[in-house]
């Protein structure tokens, strides 16, 4: 049965393309536009789901939400490609960054993303706000200097997992080329022939 994603633009649903393209699993996609004038999901996605999120999947009559939990359920589908490395050690670094994205790196990039919309005074609160950002950019920093990717020497569902942030952090947040290594990161999951495909796939996306 052929996976149905619900996708909503400029979002971290991308993910979820990038990971079928790499996994090389057939799906359907139903594209969704934010609401012009507040940025949200529309309504539509709350008649199939009581939070209205993107990224969401249907799959053999499951409804998945929450990008972490489909990554997980779309690498145990996909024969474990992409799964944690047999190692020990690159297996803990794997899922360590596997919840670090969404657990500790997005929320302060969600909250720079308000302050930066709030008149008057939100610049001057984005710049207080920045350093703890700036922490979060020199840790993967040197997490990159040391290897290619964040479980080690091969690529993994942890490195599509820390995508969303890294781009929304160089679009958003001060990533730049005072951090090299991020950048080439950023460089090399871009040029990915999976990547690109789903980018042609999940069409507007704004952080590539």
């Amino acid at each position: 049965m052929t996976i149905l994603v619900h996708h909503l633009e400029n979002s971290r649903s991308q993910r979820i393309l990038w990971l079928l393209e790499e996994l090389e699993l057939p799906y359907d996609l139903r594209r969704y536009a934010r609401d012009p004038k507040t940025m949200l999901a529309p309504e539509a996605l709350k008649r199939l789901h009581p939070l209205g999120k993107s990224p969401m999947i249907e799959d053999d009559g499951r409804v998945l939400v929450e990008t972490g939990a489909i990554v997980e359920y779309l690498v145990a589908k996909g024969d474990g490609r992409f799964a944690a490395p047999a190692h020990r050690d690159a297996a803990l670094r794997y899922r360590q960054f596997l919840h670090y994205a969404e657990g500790s790196l997005m929320p302060p990039l969600l909250v720079l993303l308000v302050l930066g919309r709030v008149p008057l005074f939100g610049r001057a609160a984005c710049r207080r706000f920045q350093p703890m950002i700036d922490v979060h950019l020199d840790y993967v920093e040197g997490v990159l200097a040391t290897q290619p990717w964040f479980a080690g020497d091969t690529i993994s569902a942890a490195d599509i997992m820390m995508s969303f942030p890294l781009e929304a952090a160089r679009s958003r947040a001060g990533l730049n080329a005072s951090r090299p290594a991020t950048i080439a990161w950023l460089d090399r999951i871009h040029a990915r022939p999976a990547y690109q495909a789903a980018l042609a796939q999940g069409g507007p996306y704004a952080y590539a």
